[in-house]
């Protein structure tokens, strides 16, 4: 008589409590975190692990994916899935999914919100109240939102989404993507450089990865200028983050919006003590609601591979 090899679930980060309690209960899952001796349990039982469960903050690195010979899919929590090599998971033949759609909209109202936010000075404002500083004279003006140019940076769902909330401010809409989306009614530009030089303001909603990594680069600060805003919800390594600094700490940006850093949760000290600079901790899509649908559709995925071998919302072949 022959026994089947187990087929383990590998929850690789920390999940939500919803979504770890739900791969216990329906799923033989091990959490690498909880194990004495990580390395140790997967010289051991890797070979047992068919699906891992991570986030979009860790993913899945070349060593884990190298200690897991059966690995046959990676159920991202979160759109971002930049923090696992897709390409070399897909040619070991192992299938990648993501969480999409169900954070578009609280990803998109926050981008909405941290534009007016540095744009009219509102954190700034909170400050300047709390320390005292209004019964020494008045805030600071400001600049107007209505009416100015904007440019969106990767006009996917989430990009489009923030561009349906903004024609409500009567703005100037542009945007550059990879690929022109003639059906929208917003102009596209041929380069994210003339996108910068076109706009007041610059929304970056770019997925990231290699393909984006730098892409809003010293030049396209640059081209923004002395009186440009740049809000950034897509990933912190899509804009050059050493030329930001240098750009607000100069005075050659008037301001910047970020919810996302290259080395999170690690955060430019100079940036800190700005304050023409509004700083978020990654939190987009850090709504209640969001959360558990996104925690859903991830479990979604898991019990669909392990069910079928395919996956609800496998991140796109490019």
């Amino acid at each position: 008589m022959t026994t089947s090899a187990p087929r383990t679930v590998l929850q690789v980060s920390p999940l939500l409590p919803s979504l770890t309690e739900a791969l216990a209960a329906h799923h033989h899952t091990v959490v690498l975190a909880e194990q004495p001796d990580p390395a140790a349990y997967l010289a051991q039982h890797g070979d047992e692990v068919v699906a891992a469960v991570t986030t979009a903050r860790v993913g899945v690195d070349h060593a884990l994916m190298d200690a897991l010979p059966r690995l046959g899919a990676i159920v991202h929590f979160g759109v971002g899935y930049d923090t696992t090599d897709v390409v070399r998971a897909r040619a070991r033949g192992i299938d990648v999914s993501n969480t999409p759609d169900v954070l578009t909209d609280c990803v998109a109202d926050l981008a909405v919100g941290a534009t007016i936010d540095v744009m009219r000075g509102l954190s700034s404002a909170d400050r300047f109240l709390r320390r005292g500083d209004w019964t020494h004279g008045p805030f600071p003006l400001t600049s107007k939102v209505s009416g100015k140019r904007i440019g969106i940076l990767g006009l996917g769902r989430i990009g489009q989404a923030v561009a349906r909330r903004l024609t409500g401010f009567d703005v100037e809409l542009s945007y550059h993507s990879r690929r022109p989306v003639p059906e929208l009614p917003y102009r596209h530009v041929d380069s994210a450089v003339t996108l910068a030089e076109q706009s007041d303001v610059l929304i970056v909603t770019a997925s990231g990865g290699a393909g984006t990594k730098g892409l809003v680069s010293s030049e396209v600060i640059a081209a923004l200028g002395p009186t440009g805003y740049l809000v950034n919800v897509a990933r912190g390594s899509v804009v050059d983050e050493p030329a930001l600094v240098d750009a607000l700490v100069s005075g050659r940006l008037a301001g910047a919006a970020l919810d996302v850093f290259v080395d999170e949760p690690n955060v430019p000290a100079e940036l800190t003590s700005l304050d023409t600079v509004v700083l978020l901790p990654h939190i987009a899509s850090g709504t209640v609601e969001t959360r558990e649908a996104m925690g859903a559709l991830a479990f979604r995925n898991l019990d669909r591979f392990m069910t079928d071998g395919t996956l609800l919302t496998p991140v796109p072949r490019d």
